[in-house]
């Protein structure tokens, strides 16, 4: 889905009525964001505009591209001239800067590494939750049936994928073969892997697919309301991981098209006081203590685990889980 906000004086209309004032300056990029953020950047872009507007005197048109984060990431490589990225993991940013097309210190570039807002892996059940569905145990009974996207795909499905791990390391006090055993448990319980956020949404609340939908916290709080008549019921676990919401520049583009400044500007506008009540009333965390305590009910507490504490950071996760023949290979055999 497109997004456009732009304010366009044609210039043939312009001489046809002999109007002697110049078109308006006019600036645009491309955001390149993760699957789920389409009716996020909706509400954020248009804020952001009136504001660029106002200080510039420059409209601004903001083109949106949205799927899978690691997709995403592949296909700017491939060429899609994205000026921003807003992805949902940080190695897809990595695997740009690797490439040269954003600066090796991205995460030095804005507050908090680069992650003006942050979710975590949760679940959404059926009105009633009939399973009685409360934690990552419950996940792995038969009879449940669990939806959530591909983590060989989707930012989301890694994110749970690598949840699920660390709450059965915390359970089993580090024993790594029973954390395997424990997805490839889980795994069996998913009757179809989609390859996006968006589409796992799809199969779990418009096509009646499954008990439980595993996503980004942010996201059950949206589908709830977006499918307030299937009364869908949101459950935080006991323990769930840090994800984080990395953003940047994508300099390779933005020095060659001249849109470093607006592209800068945009990034920065995520972590003003408008943008962060926006990401907070859409169910975000926030690093704004003020907004976090405006929308406290929004954020049930939650034992909160980082990639970095249970795995030794995404260089040593890419390794260990999601290299070729990796631990994802191991637990997705005969899935």
């Amino acid at each position: 889905m497109t997004i456009r906000v732009k304010t366009r004086l044609s210039a043939t209309l312009a001489v046809m009525l002999g109007l002697a004032s110049p078109v308006a300056a006019q600036d645009a990029i491309l955001n390149v964001s993760y699957d789920i953020a389409r009716e996020l950047f909706a509400e954020l872009n248009p804020v952001f505009a009136e504001k660029w507007k106002a200080e510039t005197g420059r409209a601004v048109t903001i083109d949106q591209s949205h799927g899978g984060s690691s997709k995403q990431a592949r296909a700017i490589l491939e060429g899609l001239p994205a000026d921003v990225v807003t992805f949902n993991q940080v190695t897809d940013i990595d695997v740009l800067a690797k490439d040269g097309l954003v600066d090796e210190n991205w995460r030095e570039a804005f507050p908090n590494e680069a992650s003006p807002y942050y979710s975590l892996p949760a679940f959404l059940v059926r009105e009633g939750n009939p399973k009685n569905i409360d934690d990552w145990d419950d996940l792995t009974q038969d009879g449940v049936q669990v939806i959530f996207p591909n983590p060989k795909t989707s930012g989301n499905g890694r994110y749970t994928y690598l949840a699920a791990y660390a709450y059965a390391l915390d359970k089993n006090g580090g024993d790594q073969a029973a954390a395997q055993d424990f997805v490839k448990k889980l795994f069996a319980n998913v009757p179809v892997f989609d390859q996006g956020g968006r589409a796992a949404t799809a199969t779990f609340a418009e096509r009646g697919i499954g008990d439980v939908l595993i996503t980004f916290e942010a996201e059950t709080g949206g589908i709830a309301q977006q499918y307030a008549d299937a009364r869908l019921e949101r459950v935080t676990p006991s323990l769930s991981l840090l994800a984080e919401f990395p953003v940047a520049v994508v300099t390779a583009n933005t020095e060659s098209k001249g849109t470093t400044e607006v592209s800068k500007a945009y990034l920065d506008f995520l972590y003003s006081p408008d943008a962060q009540r926006i990401l907070a009333k859409n169910f975000n965390r926030v690093h704004d203590q003020a907004i976090t305590a405006e929308f406290a009910a929004n954020f049930p507490d939650v034992k909160l685990v980082t990639v970095d504490d249970v795995f030794g950071g995404w260089d040593k996760v890419q390794a260990d889980h999601f290299a070729e023949g990796g631990i994802l290979d191991t637990v997705f055999v005969n899935q």
